[in-house]
């Protein structure tokens, strides 16, 4: 500990002209400063899962803030996407089930022609919203906020996240194939995306809304097939709104579909509960979920599958779970994916794009010195019965791959207009996936995607996506 010895010595030199010249004793704080990255620091030597990539003392500046200090001393086997999973926070306050921010209660991508105007293309609203209530839908283009452009930098934060007040969203419907008059030229061939004004949408002072976990669930018929349909946007602090889906539902499908396109994650208790509700009966009392901590703790913390958690005490009884997923699909989503596959393989078929790729999970450290700091640190893998949990680099692999075309007709969830559904109802029909396209809704196994695996995307060679809401939601909680 020499180094932030000599560091205590340093600051206390500098206090000492700070008292000298401002008659103020200001030492107390920075004494607090440097202590609680020496408590970081001693934490991260014993409890970190990469402790072996931590900088020595020397290389690291314990004047830093907590976070950066973290980030500093963190192994980029703790990072992905920008995203450094270990964290600083406060002292956590509020519920997971209200957004953070007065908002109106939806998400968009944001979108560029290639004539370089922004828009955002809304994939889903909340129910009791601003957003549900001016009418905005999925699928709506959003081509001007107050009759201005909309802004890449600021669009988030002022349209999604917080806005500071009401707006007026112009809605507009788009044309990709406009057809450039023959010049003589070689650009005669170009077509280029254009929108036409629709309508225009007044939105009512944000507020808090309530996030639903279940965005929406109900049962469909495909052909001879009674399919219940999911759409699992988080996994909240319990699984009670999906449980009580399927008591209401229950002997009347054959087969489910677990939508988890949106869904960033959520609490590992809840994935538990969820996991075994959907795990065969010969699973009951067998590893769920694995977690190993490093060499110096040596051991690895088991949870099973246990039917004392559900209501019923039964888990359900169907035939095939269609998983869908996206690059947005993390953490807890990819826990309930690896950890059901040992024991439905082959009945369980994941389609959609590779999930992001979390494989780790954080525990939460505390020190009476610092009350006001909770360090969450990278401890464990998390891996299956199989012991299997390399999917940090090309995430979970579907068994068909397709992604959100954003320049298409979204369709509705639950439907076959949705192209991420399409294939599903193809293979439930028919028992295998098309070669090429549906029949009936030209989509291609191939389409462009809302969650490629750099978070960007184009279609029909007129747009590009910049971003989409649910990346930061992904950030948001991947730290959380």
């Amino acid at each position: 500990m020499r180094a932030i010895f000599n560091r205590l010595v340093l600051a206390g030199t500098v206090l000492a002209g700070l008292l000298s010249s401002c008659g103020e004793d200001r030492s107390g704080e920075y004494y607090a400063l440097i202590t609680t990255k020496t408590w970081i620091y001693n934490v991260m030597q014993e409890n970190y899962l990469f402790y072996e990539d931590i900088p020595s003392e020397d290389e690291l500046d314990f004047f830093d803030s907590p976070q950066d200090f973290l980030s500093s001393a963190a192994s980029s086997k703790d990072k992905k996407n920008g995203v450094l999973f270990s964290h600083v926070d406060s002292i956590a306050t509020g519920s997971r089930a209200t957004s953070t921010y007065p908002c109106f209660g939806f998400e968009a991508a944001l979108v560029r022609t290639t004539e370089g105007t922004n828009t955002m293309r809304i994939l889903y609203v909340q129910p009791d919203s601003p957003a549900k209530e001016a009418g905005l839908k999925r699928g709506d283009w959003v081509i001007a906020v107050d009759g201005e452009e909309i802004s890449q930098s600021s669009y988030y934060e002022d349209y999604i996240e917080r806005p500071s007040g009401a707006h007026t969203f112009t809605l507009g419907k788009y044309n990709p194939y406009v057809e450039i008059p023959d010049d003589g030229t070689a650009e005669d061939d170009y077509n280029y995306a254009e929108f036409d004004t629709i309508g225009v949408v007044q939105l009512p002072a944000p507020r808090y809304v309530e996030e639903q976990d279940v965005l929406e669930a109900k049962p469909i018929e495909v052909g001879s097939h009674n399919v219940l349909y999911i759409l699992y946007n988080e996994f909240g602090e319990n699984a009670d709104a999906v449980e009580s889906i399927f008591t209401q539902y229950a002997g009347q499908f054959s087969d489910i579909i677990l939508d988890l396109r949106y869904n960033p994650g959520g609490y590992v208790s809840t994935s538990q509960v969820i996991s075994t509700l959907l795990a065969p009966q010969s699973a009951m009392g067998q590893p769920f979920l694995n977690m190993t901590y490093n060499d110096k703790i040596n051991k690895t913390e088991t949870l099973l599958f246990d039917p004392s958690l559900l209501s019923t005490g039964t888990p359900a009884q169907y035939n095939n779970l269609y998983v869908i997923t996206s690059g947005n699909t993390a953490s807890a989503s990819e826990i309930v994916i690896n950890c059901l596959r040992p024991y439905i393989n082959g009945r369980l078929i994941q389609v959609g794009a590779p999930t992001f790729g979390k494989n780790v999970a954080q525990q939460l450290f505390t020190d009476t010195n610092s009350p006001n700091i909770e360090l969450w640190l990278t401890t464990t893998y998390l891996s299956n019965s199989q012991g299997y949990y390399e999917y940090y680099e090309d995430g979970l692999l579907p068994d068909f791959e397709i992604e959100e075309n954003l320049g298409e007709d979204l369709g509705e969830f639950g439907t076959p207009g949705d192209s991420l559904l399409a294939p599903v109802f193809y293979h439930i029909a028919n028992g295998s996936f098309p070669v090429a396209e549906v029949p009936g809704e030209g989509s291609s196994n191939t389409g462009s995607s809302l969650s490629s695996r750099n978070g960007h995307g184009s279609f029909a060679g007129k747009c590009k996506i910049i971003d989409n809401s649910i990346n930061h939601r992904l950030k948001l909680n991947l730290l959380n």
